[in-house]
């Protein structure tokens, strides 16, 4: 997320959510109360003194809204921040009406606390604001997919196929160069400031294709070739993501991160340890009495659970300390949290 402060006033953010993570973070700061300012749409109807009103015309402006209701559609990946109107940019837009943002990623807006901000809430915003992503290559001869990690969810882009007919014998074939270069541009198109590109795959396709990056515009130095995944393609990807492999080449990245957690948890059910909370209730009793070193919930908790419940326990344990993370229930971590009730704590002293 990209943020900086507001010229609006000396207690406002401006900010940008450049991810699904990113709404989970704003969701959790945003609260009732708050002034927030935004770009939207609004259907303007003119009505004449003896006829009905026209269909009316969706027109541009931007809102201030006194926030009065924050909702997480994380099916869609979008958060909508309702709220009476008290600022507008045009004056065909009434004052004081009921209006609902609904923010995506991508979508700028400035968030207005009118009071000093509280220590957790600027932890939360700077922490989501300094994360870099990871550019996964899955290649070999016949095909290659791209997908680009941010925090801890997954966006594939569908498979780049190269016309190679996979045949021992010649055959008429498109060149592996235009395929590299399709597929560089591909990432190239993705590819942030400070991201990284790993590449992995079967056979040697994966080093030539790594070898090609410094003629299609991509600096090698930011790339690397990962081994022990001869999976190539969109399976490839998945694959990866539950390997070995993604711990060692994505280090200390939020996903291998939480994957490690989730292996963490595992050994101590095994073990009959009892230094780690499942569920809502458990982890919010471990809230409650500071028991909780880290947190990773599912987006699925908001369907049953309370969602200001959820956020209030959330911000309760970060500040006393602990991290939390916020994983996408369609990748294989998140459903592996969502089989564990949507969320799981570990605790810096068994409670039971």
């Amino acid at each position: 997320m990209i943020v900086k402060p507001s010229q609006a006033s000396a207690t406002a953010f401006f900010v940008i959510p450049e991810d699904a993570d990113d709404l989970f973070t704003l969701r959790r700061v945003v609260e009732q109360g708050d002034t927030v300012i935004a770009d939207t749409t609004r259907v303007v109807k003119q009505e004449t003194e003896y006829g009905r009103p026209d269909k009316g015309e969706r027109v541009k402006v931007r809102l201030t809204i006194r926030v009065d209701r924050v909702e997480l559609d994380s099916s869609v990946d979008r958060l909508r921040i309702a709220g009476a109107i008290i600022a507008t940019s045009n004056e065909l837009v009434s004052k004081g009406v009921h209006h609902a943002l609904s923010v995506q990623a991508g979508d700028p807006l400035t968030i207005d606390k009118n009071r000093r901000w509280q220590d957790v809430e600027l932890k939360l915003l700077r922490r989501s604001g300094d994360g870099s992503s990871f550019i996964l290559v899955a290649i070999d001869t016949q095909e290659a997919a791209v997908a680009k990690v941010s925090g801890t969810h997954v966006k594939v882009i569908p498979n780049i196929y190269s016309g190679q007919s996979g045949k021992r014998y010649q055959t008429k074939n498109v060149s592996l160069e235009t395929f590299f270069a399709d597929t560089a541009k591909l990432v190239a198109s993705v590819l942030g400031e400070s991201d990284k590109v790993i590449v992995f795959g079967p056979g040697e396709t994966r080093r030539r294709f790594y070898n090609s990056l410094d003629k299609h515009g991509i600096p090698k130095d930011r790339a690397q070739v990962a081994d022990g995944v001869d999976v190539a393609g969109e399976d490839g990807i998945f694959v990866f993501l539950r390997s070995p492999a993604m711990k060692e080449a994505m280090g200390a990245s939020k996903l291998a991160t939480v994957s490690a957690m989730l292996d963490r948890v595992m050994l101590m059910v095994n073990r009959g340890e009892n230094k780690f909370a499942m569920g809502p209730k458990e982890v919010e009793d471990a809230v409650r009495i500071k028991a909780v070193e880290s947190i990773i919930f599912s987006d699925s908790i908001f369907k049953n659970s309370d969602e200001g419940a959820i956020v209030k326990m959330l911000n309760a344990a970060e500040s006393h300390g602990a991290a939390t993370y916020a994983v996408d229930s369609s990748t294989d971590i998140g459903m592996r949290v969502s089989s564990l009730g949507g969320i799981v704590a570990l605790l810096r002293f068994a409670i039971r």
